[in-house]
Parts: C-alpha cells; sequence; structure tokens
C-alpha cells in the first residue's frame, strides 16, 4: 500500500453541477501503449504502440485469444498496472503524473471495476458492499465536491436504488454467501455505479455464468449505460455478446484494431 499522504488534487472532482469529463474530451485515452513483462535478462512484450480513445457514453468490446493481452490492456486503461512505454490519461488527467493516492482517488471517482469474479467482500451484506466505494471518496453520490468522505446517510438512498435499479432490492441485506452467481454480479455492476463513474471497465464480468444468467446481467449493463451515460469497456470472449456493443477491437499479435461488430 502507498505511502503518499499528499493531497488529492481538487481538479480530480468535479466542479458541482458539472460532468466529470468535458464535453468532446475522451473518458479514457491511450497513447502508444506497450507493456513489457521482464524476468530477470527475459523480455516478453505482451504489445506496443496501442493507440485508443473510449469517448462518453459509447461501449466497446476487446476481444481476442487467450494470452493476447486483453486484461493487461483493460488494468493499464483503469490504472491498475502501470505501461512500459506510452500515456493512459483518464477524464484529461495523465495517470504517470499523479501520486498512488491521487491516482487512487481518480480511479474511484471516474471508473468502475466489473471482473469475472464478484470481489464483493463476504462479511458485509449487498447493501454495504455497494456504498463502500462511495464511502472512501470526498465526492457525494450526487457528484457534488466534499472535503470529507460522505456519510452513510448520505450514500445509503443511491446504494439502494441501484441494487432495486438491478432487481436486488429484496436482498438488501443479504451476505454475497446468501447470493446467487447472477446476484452476486448484479451486486457488483451496482456497486461499479455508486460513484456515477465516467466508465466501467469489464473484465469478462460474465465470464463465470451460465448462458441466460450472462445475458441477464449483459442486458442490465447496456441499460445502465444508456440510463447514465457512463461509458463502458468490456473483456469478453462471447461475440455474440461483443458484437451488440458500439464498436469492436480485437487484440491480436500485440495490434489493436477495430472490426465491424456484424463481422464479429
Amino acid at each position: 500500500m502507498s505511502e503518499h499522504h499528499d493531497p488529492v488534487p481538487t481538479t480530480l472532482l468535479p466542479r458541482e453541477g458539472q460532468p466529470a469529463t468535458a464535453p468532446g474530451m475522451p473518458v479514457i485515452r491511450a497513447e502508444a501503449l506497450g507493456k513489457t513483462y521482464r524476468e530477470g535478462k527475459l523480455n516478453t512484450p505482451v504489445f506496443d504502440g496501442l493507440d485508443l480513445d473510449v469517448h462518453p457514453g459509447e461501449t466497446v468490446a476487446i476481444i481476442g485469444a487467450s494470452g493476447a493481452g486483453k486484461s493487461t490492456l483493460l488494468h493499464l486503461l483503469g490504472g491498475l498496472d502501470v505501461p512500459t512505454a506510452g500515456e493512459v490519461y483518464v477524464d484529461g488527467h495523465r495517470m504517470s503524473a499523479l501520486s498512488d493516492r491521487a491516482r487512487g482517488a481518480l480511479r474511484n471517482r471516474a471508473l468502475g471495476f466489473v471482473y469475472q469474479f464478484h470481489h464483493l467482500l463476504p462479511e458485509f451484506t449487498a447493501l454495504e458492499n455497494v456504498m463502500l466505494p462511495a464511502l472512501l471518496t470526498g465526492q457525494a453520490v450526487d457528484g457534488e465536491k466534499r472535503g470529507r468522505p460522505p456519510a452513510i446517510a448520505e450514500v445509503e438512498p443511491k446504494a439502494r436504488e441501484l441494487l432495486e435499479s438491478v432487481g436486488l432490492g429484496h436482498r438488501l441485506q443479504h451476505k454475497p454467501g446468501e447470493l446467487s452467481g447472477g446476484e452476486r454480479q448484479r451486486a457488483a455492476v451496482a456497486r461499479a455505479l455508486v460513484n456515477r463513474p465516467a466508465c466501467v471497465l469489464g473484465d469478462e464480468p460474465t465470464g463465470n455464468l451460465d448462458d441466460r444468467t450472462a445475458g441477464t446481467v449483459f442486458d442490465l449493463m447496456l441499460d445502465l449505460n444508456r440510463a447514465q451515460r457512463t461509458s463502458l469497456v468490456l473483456v469478453t470472449h462471447d461475440r455474440s455478446l461483443a458484437r451488440r456493443l458500439d464498436r469492436v477491437l480485437e487484440l491480436h499479435e500485440g495490434k489493436l484494431r477495430e472490426v465491424a461488430p456484424s463481422a464479429v
């Protein structure tokens, strides 16, 4: 864990009444992005020179063979890993220029994450899990800047609303072990949206679900994308799901190319 104690720049928080991302600005931009894993004297390049813009409200699928580097790319876009070349900008901020603490604050405010495994904390209820990201930030769920983390009373109504919107209004006080696989993943989607992020990054979010449940969760994510105008970037092996998004990008032999959704 970082030992930085520098204050989070106020520019990382949206001004009251304004969207997080300025009109026309990509919510995420990657420029000449590269990643090479180094083990001793051995270098293993994953990709190099990738450029990508994700615009407000759009949905993007990233497809490719296993081991192509799709999850690595998603982790770089989300500031969860550091590139060996190039730059990532989130909401106009260059990630490499930020301290660990400031980068974490930006990530928590501007991005939501949904993984193949839900990562809900087992000791907390569904409602408490959804509230946690908002309680850790200095921004209220209405987007207003705060000098302190919001109180539970400020966050709980929005968390309840999100859980109801994903069909879990009757499961608020249930812990993850008391939920089905599909319910846990729906709770994870609600958690990803509680801070009204500019973009949600999904790493095989339906990969552990049966086809019917996967379709339900995917439909839910698209519905919330349209309702909240949140951008969506999904890594998926399921081409039938990928072709339903606005853009499809294929990562192959270290290069990223756009594919017509109808051709996927």
